[in-house]
């Protein structure tokens, strides 16, 4: 009887229990249903982020004075996500009864982290309609009211479109959930130097050092197939790698 005792004092010291926050509880109810719902696939792609470097190089320095905040890559990335989903318009619905609801807007939900204590999705409306500048400050923004607890119902409401950015924290491959009752999500993750082949001057392929990071994409097979989730996820990188972003700033 001793022994057993003992025994459950080290278990006891040896653990902490924790009881879940609200908005855990509320988060694993939203994932657990997500799972239950939408047969989930991933497809996941690289990308050579350089042309976006150029923009970021020529016109950093002054935005950060200007704005007071970092020119990063996500509102690069978020202009041409609203590009491909222009051409698959598929990938911003939702699923029905026996029914596809396509929506014409792009209300773009931005997970943001809490200081780890759990995380919010607030929606920018409309963000196709957006400039490249005005994209950069909507999701500066967007986050700022965020985790300044300065959010509203309608900043929550109406998105069609989910987008993860864990990259920061230099991940290689995430494979996120979908935030019902949209059919995608997208994860951009983390940007590296490394050697890369390209094509010179003269059309020959050379080695170069280049920024790449991986698009991950987890979508709903309900309402369309692997092909339409790659060749969406291909037109991304296609407007990545080849807009003349320079002259969007």
């Amino acid at each position: 009887m001793t022994e057993d005792l003992s025994q459950e004092q080290d278990m006891e010291d040896s653990t902490k229990v924790e009881k879940l926050s609200l908005i855990r509880k509320r988060i694993g109810k939203h994932m657990v249903g997500s799972k239950a719902t939408s047969p989930h696939v991933l497809a996941a792609m690289e990308v050579d982020y350089e042309a976006v470097n150029v923009a970021r190089r020529a016109h950093g320095s002054a935005w950060k004075a200007s704005e007071g905040f970092s020119l990063t890559y996500l509102p690069f990335l978020v202009r041409a996500l609203a590009g491909a989903i222009a051409e698959y318009p598929k990938v911003n619905s939702s699923v029905g009864e026996g029914e596809l609801v396509i929506h014409r807007d792009v209300n773009l939900a931005v997970a943001v982290d809490l200081d780890f204590e759990g995380l919010v999705v607030p929606v920018v409306h409309k963000v196709s309609d957006l400039s490249l500048t005005d994209t950069a400050r909507a999701l500066a923004e967007i986050a700022r009211r965020a985790r300044a607890g300065e959010l509203v119902p309608n900043d929550m409401a109406g998105g069609t479109f989910t987008v993860t950015n864990p990259g920061s924290y230099r991940t290689l491959l995430s494979f996120p959930i979908i935030n019902q009752p949209q059919v995608a999500i997208l994860s951009t993750d983390g940007v590296q130097r490394k050697p890369a082949v390209v094509l010179d001057d003269a059309g020959e392929e050379t080695v170069a050092v280049r920024s790449i990071g991986v698009l991950s994409l987890a979508w709903d097979h309900r309402p369309f197939d692997g092909a339409y989730a790659a060749a969406f996820l291909n037109r991304i990188r296609e407007l990545i790698e080849t807009t003349e972003w320079k002259a969007e700033l």
